[in-house]
């Protein structure tokens, strides 16, 4: 299983919310590039870059961090947050990232979603799929439709989606453990590859995620906090 470290950005400056609440919100490094650089040299080869105020915004606003973070490490990136046009999408593979993940797009404009995955391929595309009592959510997590996650998969698994982010959001930031049974019935699905993000606070978590089949997992607070170490890590991957 991969071990993608998290970072989220408001204002240039590395932060964490609880639950996706904007009013939550922990800084913790105000130089994001310093941390990246960290990171690697303690083994991660992963990040998940979140451009919080262009998911709030809708438009792209901190890509001079991608840009920073890929001119000085060898991170393997993915960058999402406010992608909703063929120019943002330009913008974060010009600016260093190896994948993009798009979310609010994946429902608002099924079409273009459909479109980039055809033109850039399933391995640059990630379907950002986070959810609240299983229904999806957008806009930076302002916003919650109708559609049940699984469907949802379901149906992006039939048009080509390899890889789908999925965050359960009432544990985001929470340190509270894993939903494990959802991811189960998410990993079951053919051909899918499901990174999970929210709850993770503990080794054991990322276990019980790894036997459960995902393919990835998110760690943010938890890493930043120091409450799993870059050792735990290692030992999992």
């Amino acid at each position: 299983m991969r071990i993608i470290a998290a970072m989220d950005i408001i204002d240039g400056q590395c932060v964490r919310l609880t639950q996706g609440d904007f009013r939550r919100k922990t800084l913790y490094r105000a130089d994001p590039v310093e941390l990246a650089k960290e990171m690697e040299d303690n083994g991660i080869r992963y990040l998940h870059l979140v451009d919080l105020d262009g998911a709030r915004t809708g438009s792209v606003k901190n890509y001079k961090v991608l840009e920073g973070i890929a001119s000085a490490t060898g991170l393997k990136t993915d960058f999402s947050g406010g992608i909703r046009t063929e120019e943002d999408v330009c913008l974060a593979f010009g600016c260093g990232a190896l994948q993009v993940t798009i979310g609010s797009i994946a429902v608002s404009r099924p079409d273009l979603l459909k479109q980039w995955l055809d033109q850039y391929g399933p391995d640059k595309i990630i379907l950002g799929a986070d959810f609240r009592e299983r229904k999806v959510a957008t806009g930076g997590w302002q916003q919650t439709s109708e559609r049940d996650i699984a469907d949802f998969l379901r149906e992006y698994s039939s048009a080509g989606i390899r890889y789908a982010l999925c965050t359960d959001i009432s544990k985001d930031g929470m340190l509270t453990g894993v939903s494990v049974d959802i991811y189960r019935e998410l990993t079951a699905m053919e051909g899918l590859s499901v990174i999970s993000s929210g709850g993770i606070a503990t080794a054991n978590d990322l276990r019980v995620l790894r036997d459960a089949g995902c393919e990835g997992a998110v760690i943010g607070k938890a890493l930043l906090e120091g409450r799993l170490t870059y050792n735990e890590i290692a030992e999992i991957c």
